[in-house]
């Protein structure tokens, strides 16, 4: 099951318009160069914006997501074939080498089973050159993202061309903590169709991360901060021997 803010095509086809400010994957831009990859898997590739930014400097790009609708969109962008599509997720992969693996946003977050989580840090491992490096960020518990999630703060009306004016907010539903649980709403002025999409996070702990991450057979080479986000979450950098 995907998020209905993904896996909808009327929702797919907003996502870009509603989230337009993507200064987050600067970061992963940079450590792809720091890195020196050529060959990148983009694990929850979404629509596809990462992905595109690399393949628009000439690096091979597979990006992987469970949404087909978002698949789509990011297909049908300029550039995208130049990149290798595949609708699923980590565990499902074909055969690849490559010298980097991300999950950029709240894609590892998503990932909220822990049986899953593993399989995913184990996919990602086999499509690994060695030496190859995972980069990937989540939240801090421990600043409690979650409470400033609220239709006060979170209200907007959004013109899209070719859709007309959206309103969104967002709500939490439920903190069970690690997961917390939260719904978006979105109202299309143009018909007066309402349609929600609820997610669920899973926070973990730095601790747990790294220890999964050991257990699957990386090495950790680094836990930075997110320049967009600075204190608030951890950036892993984990390395196949």
């Amino acid at each position: 099951m995907t998020d209905e803010c993904f896996g909808h095509p009327r929702l797919a086809a907003i996502y870009d318009p509603l989230d337009p400010d993507r200064g987050d994957l600067d970061a992963y831009v940079q450590m792809t160069e720091e890195f020196g990859a050529r060959q990148v898997l983009d694990i929850g590739c979404g629509t596809g914006v990462f992905a595109l930014l690399l393949a628009d400097r000439e690096i091979e790009v597979v990006g992987v997501d469970p949404a087909q609708a978002s698949i789509d969109v990011a297909r049908a962008k300029p550039g995208g074939e130049q990149v290798h599509w595949i609708c699923g997720d980590a565990t499902t992969l074909p055969p690849m080498q490559v010298d980097l693996a991300t999950m950029t946003a709240n894609a590892a977050q998503q990932i909220v089973d822990p049986q899953a989580w593993r399989e995913t840090l184990r996919g990602a491992y086999e499509a690994l050159q060695p030496g190859g490096r995972l980069v990937f960020e989540t939240r801090d518990p421990a600043r409690r993202a979650w409470e400033e999630w609220n239709r006060e703060a979170s209200y907007r009306v959004t013109e899209i061309p070719d859709v007309g004016a959206v309103e969104s907010w967002v709500e939490v539903i439920e903190v069970s903590e690690p997961l917390v649980t939260f719904r978006w709403t979105y109202v299309f002025a143009a018909d007066g169709e309402v349609m929600t999409s609820d997610s669920t996070l899973r926070f973990r702990e730095r601790q747990e991360v790294e220890a999964e991450l050991s257990a699957q057979g990386y090495v950790l080479e680094d836990v930075r901060d997110a320049p967009d986000r600075p204190g608030r979450e951890f950036v892993f950098v984990a390395r196949r021997p």
